[in-house]
């Protein structure tokens, strides 16, 4: 091979080795070779379509049928309190918001949270055993650990944020759900 032509045979196998990455990265991700100039808009408004809640370590309590919760830690990095006011979940058709307060005898009891979840700058909200959490009722199939249960939450200001909850057996807080005094 000729001197002269060695570079010609370098750029040859760029060429071909460049169109078969291009070729192949289209095929992974199901998009066409324009796709990767897109991106740029949607970065812009990615930043002012944040999420105004997160939720860290998001786990739902595992269950055969009838009713479990979603515990996990929510925040915001809004300037000014976030409020949830529901939640919705693949697992069932029916989810409340509950907390475990004082009732009228003294004794705790679960209770519906008429207000929502009110999240403030700065502090976590944290949803647990025995205490604040996202009640699924009437489950549609069992949730079993490592299952993953996808859960949107509406929050006042119209927007919504979804995760996924991970199962987990616990039998954490002590709970034992039942129909009693949630109207199933």
């Amino acid at each position: 091979m000729s001197a002269s032509a060695r570079p010609y045979r370098g750029l040859l196998l760029f060429t071909a080795a460049s169109a078969a990455a291009l070729a192949l990265a289209g095929c992974a991700g199901g998009r066409s070779a324009a796709a990767p100039a897109a991106p740029a808009a949607p970065a812009a408004s990615a930043v002012a379509a944040a999420p105004a809640v997160t939720i860290t370590d998001p786990w739902v309590k595992t269950a055969e049928s009838g009713m479990t919760a979603v515990f996990g830690s929510f925040s915001t990095s809004a300037s000014a309190p976030v409020t949830v006011v529901s939640a919705k979940t693949s697992a069932s058709p029916r989810t409340e918001l509950h907390e475990v307060a004082a009732g009228a005898d003294g004794a705790m009891v679960m209770r519906p949270k008429a207000d929502g979840f009110v999240i403030e700058p700065g502090t976590p909200f944290v949803l647990a055993p025995g205490g604040n959490h996202i009640m699924i009722m009437d489950l549609a199939s069992p949730i079993r650990p490592g299952d993953q249960v996808e859960v949107t939450l509406s929050l006042s200001d119209g927007s919504t944020t979804t995760f996924r909850a991970l199962g987990k057996e616990t039998s954490g807080g002590e709970e034992k759900y039942d129909s009693e005094g949630h109207g199933g």
